[in-house]
């Protein structure tokens, strides 16, 4: 009898793991997001400097950390209670996008992703994609 019961619960967690990690990877899976090709050509007006990378760090503590995590990682506090990843911001997939669809990302949103427009200036984004380029593995 208790070959059974430590059989079964075995096989539980083992099955419980399963699950765990096939939600991990399913939430990982970013939804292709389209940018219009007006925004996909803006040139960052903000020079890459110590002190813009200093402004988009406050900047991104503030407005993007509790979910995209205070390393770009998609790991943030509030990360776990989206139905959709938010994006690993350290990867080729995020790095190879220009600034302008960074910007555009940041500016207009979309379903989880908060807009930005009107509650951070638009120099203010180009310090946080300034920012986020720190995060390129």
């Amino acid at each position: 009898m208790k070959i059974l019961r430590s059989l079964f619960t075995g096989s539980f967690i083992i099955l419980l793991s399963a699950l765990n990690l096939f939600n991990l990877n399913a939430q990982q899976q970013v939804k292709p997001w389209p940018v219009p090709d007006e925004y996909k050509t803006i040139e960052n007006p903000v020079p890459e400097s110590e002190t813009s990378i200093k402004a988009g760090m406050t900047l991104y503590v503030k407005y993007c950390a509790s979910c995209h995590g205070r390393s770009g990682l998609g790991d943030g506090v509030k990360a776990r209670t989206l139905k959709d990843f938010c994006g690993d911001f350290s990867g080729a997939w995020y790095q190879d996008q220009t600034d302008g669809e960074h910007f555009y990302k940041t500016k207009f949103g979309r379903g989880e992703m908060p807009k930005y427009e009107g509650i951070v200036s638009d120099e203010n984004i180009w310090h946080i994609v300034n920012y986020m380029r720190t995060f390129k593995k």
